[in-house]
């Protein structure tokens, strides 16, 4: 394809393919854990990291990368405060990260400008060093997921369980949440911070929604994140579309479809059944005890 033959369009299908794969396995824990709305948190805490690189006349990638990390540990902190309310975590560290971009952005009139890149993703903004930063950030998180995948499992349905296993609950809950804010960080050049949550979030709700057991779940979201990201950026470049807007939208048009297709289909099964147990009872031989036809002739 004539596109493959740029340099940034080769780096945005990379890195594209390398977020896609790990934020559709942790949007499945996610999920399981319901912490849905934590990418959403950490994105805004990244973007107030972002600003204030900037403003500092830093790497905004590498600002925005550490300062999704310490929002990553903090919620983990609040939460163990609010046991109960554990929700309440996401939402305290998500108004300390977007107020603190707000103010960050409105001291530089021009720092603002040049944001539309971090808000809404931009293909020609992934550069090579981002790049190997998200290679390193899939390695980590391949690593994490495949070695702790029966900890993983056990603590998302049920921490309280685990802990009484013997698992380092807090220890975990405290890596993963780091590994989460690595994952979002790294998302924003392709997606950007407004709409990372759907990378994460829709190929995970998909296959929770239709896959059978765990293991395909996580093949269901991988296979899900990656057909929206490819088709998302291969439309971005067509219709000179932002790219976080086009993968978004290419993500909820397959949420939308898989569950239209699983549920014609239910509909199918359950009318297929009710016809077969239909026949059977036409079919079926006269119970003993029972006075046929041929007795009263």
């Amino acid at each position: 394809m004539e596109m493959l033959h740029y340099d940034f369009m080769q780096r945005a299908f990379y890195a594209g393919g390398l977020i896609a794969v790990m934020a559709s396995v942790l949007g499945v824990y996610l999920l399981l854990r319901r912490q849905a709305l934590m990418a959403d948190m950490l994105s805004h805490v990244s973007l107030a990291g972002v600003a204030g690189g900037a403003y500092l006349h830093m790497n905004p990638t590498l600002t925005g990368f550490a300062s999704a990390i310490v929002g990553a540990i903090a919620v983990e902190y609040v939460r163990r405060s609010y046991k109960t309310y554990s929700e309440i975590s996401i939402a305290i560290i998500m108004v300390g990260g977007l107020s603190s971009a707000v103010v960050l952005m409105s001291l530089d009139t021009g720092l603002s400008k040049s944001f539309s890149s971090y808000l809404f993703g931009s293909v020609v903004a992934v550069t090579s060093q981002e790049l190997w930063l998200m290679l390193v950030t899939a390695v980590i998180g391949g690593l994490f997921f495949i070695l702790l995948r029966r900890p993983l499992y056990q603590m998302a349905f049920d921490e309280e369980t685990a802990k009484t296993s013997g698992l380092p609950v807090n220890g975990l809950s405290m890596a993963f949440s780091i590994l989460t804010g690595m994952i979002v960080a790294s998302a924003m050049p392709i997606v950007g911070v407004l709409l990372v949550s759907s990378l994460i979030v829709l190929p995970a709700s998909l296959a929770i929604r239709i896959a059978s057991s765990f293991a395909a779940a996580i093949g269901i979201a991988i296979a899900t994140g990656l057909t929206g990201t490819f088709t998302g950026l291969t439309a971005s470049y067509m219709f000179s579309t932002p790219p976080g807007g086009t993968i978004a939208l290419t993500l909820l048009f397959l949420f939308i479809a898989g569950i239209t297709i699983k549920r014609v289909a239910v509909q199918l099964s359950k009318r297929r059944q009710r016809e077969n147990r239909r026949e059977a009872a036409y079919t079926q031989p006269p119970q003993s005890g029972a006075v046929s036809t041929d007795s009263l002739q």
